[in-house]
């Protein structure tokens, strides 16, 4: 089999403050292979943004570390370089789309400075032909008249256009693998569509990995391969996107589905189901299954043992955390 591009192995990032200590994420495990699209979904609050942070090293200072795992990426554990080595793999090997692109763009240098900077920096290119590439990729992610926008701010494009900068931006230098978190959140849902393309478009252009972190499924349906899903810092399934929505093995990721507005134009709507109770606090040790309280199919059992990830019905490549997964996949 191909190794993994990126290999995250029993990741384990904590918050230090003076209230405590909160572990956004405890233990998670994922691969991703090289080309492939995975998706990370879950609640607000789950980690998912921790996670992703965590791979590029840009946790808050002095708050957030990394306390136990590793971080391969090409075979390299990025937890174990220093701040120079992975300057290095930042926006080179590996790009990343922020979820709000006003506070991630410099508002007061011109678009085409700040695509520029990053190839000048990572690939050594003079003035000139980082400035050509910057145009170059402006106009790869359909900006229009890219050669006369080079030389505006942020605040003069829309929303969209911001979005589709930032992609540009993280694409300059070729990246083997881009991080997408939430890249359409704060976009209308035309916007949504179009950015979305965009990237899948790209993807196919460039050949690069995507980790596209999202609470929208509908998103993760449209886009990716395989799908991580995540609760209270852990993760609870994973399975190709298809197996996913089909047949969903645990109870968490049962409920996220139920949430979902589905049906024909048209048709009457239902009403939609939420998830009862809420998540429990990060901040004090969970014994059992994190799930347990809010689950229908709990036992004793669940709120005493952690449940591991096992196969479901034989498949190696569906995973579920879950001690009822006969008992949900009969439901």
């Amino acid at each position: 089999m191909t190794a993994p591009l990126l290999d995250v192995q029993d990741l384990k990032t904590h918050f230090f403050n003076e209230d405590g200590v909160t572990r956004a994420v405890d233990g998670l495990s994922f691969a991703v292979a090289p080309q492939e699209t995975v998706g990370i979904v879950g609640e607000s609050g789950c980690g998912k943004t921790v996670t992703a942070l965590s791979i590029l090293q840009l946790l808050p200072p002095r708050l957030g570390r990394i306390v136990g795992g590793r971080i391969l990426f090409e075979g390299t554990d990025l937890t174990t370089l220093g701040e120079g080595a992975l300057r290095a793999v930042r926006g080179d090997r590996i790009g990343m789309i922020f979820q709000e692109p006003m506070t991630s763009l410099n508002p007061v240098l011109s678009i085409g400075h700040q695509i520029a900077e990053a190839v000048r920096i990572h690939k050594g290119a003079s003035a000139s032909a980082a400035r050509a590439r910057a145009r170059q990729m402006l106009d790869l992610v359909k900006i229009p008249d890219a050669a006369r926008r080079l030389d505006d701010y942020p605040h003069q494009f829309s929303g969209g256009m911001r979005q589709r900068v930032m992609i540009a931006m993280a694409l300059a230098c070729d990246p083997k693998m881009l991080i997408a978190d939430e890249p359409t959140t704060a976009l209308d849902v035309t916007i949504q569509a179009q950015v979305l393309k965009l990237m899948l478009e790209l993807k196919a252009k460039t050949g690069a990995a995507i980790v596209l972190i999202t609470h929208d499924l509908g998103v993760v349906a449209e886009t990716c391969q395989r799908v991580v899903v995540m609760y209270a810092g852990r993760k609870v399934e994973e399975a190709p996107v298809r197996q996913l929505f089909t047949c969903p093995a645990h109870p968490y990721t049962r409920g996220l589905l139920a949430s979902i507005a589905r049906g024909k134009a048209g048709a009457r709507a239902k009403r939609l189901k939420e998830i009862p109770g809420m998540v429990p606090s990060l901040r004090e040790p969970i014994v059992g299954c994190a799930f347990a309280p809010r689950c229908q199919f709990a036992v004793e059992a669940c709120r005493r043992q952690q449940p591991g990830l096992m196969p479901v019905a034989g498949e190696p490549q569906h995973q579920a955390a879950c001690l009822r997964v006969g008992e949900v996949l009969a439901s």
